[in-house]
């Protein structure tokens, strides 16, 4: 996380769309996952303070959850006019990125209860 550079010193990537053969799109590599989670559980995915996700990961790195996630968790949404980082915890593979490559910290990955 140290390490992530503020979005004004990068260029967007244009990353190839996935083949189906060789590559494939996020949600089919998390069904084919197979993690199920009760629907009732606790949050494992927090933030320490969800404006912050507006004010610093959005405006200074353009969101970088929403690409580091192997599993799509985090979407930046408009709601109102205004950004709002919405977490699709369900689709979570438990691999702890987002817990050690927020630039802020401020997403904290605690075991899921239950269920796969």
């Amino acid at each position: 996380n140290e390490q992530l550079k503020k979005a004004t010193e990068c260029k967007p990537i244009d990353y190839p769309k996935p083949d189906g053969v060789l590559t494939f799109d996020r949600l089919s590599s998390v069904f084919l996952a197979n993690l199920a989670h009760e629907e009732n559980q606790p949050d494992h995915l927090v933030l320490k303070n969800p404006q912050v996700m507006i004010d610093v990961n959005y405006k200074e790195y353009a969101s970088p959850e929403t690409r580091y996630c192997p599993a799509g968790v985090y979407e930046i949404v408009e709601e109102n006019g205004s950004p709002r980082l919405q977490i699709n915890a369900t689709n979570c593979v438990h691999c702890k990125t987002c817990d050690t490559k927020d630039p802020t910290q401020n997403i904290t990955w605690i075991c899921p209860e239950g269920a796969s």
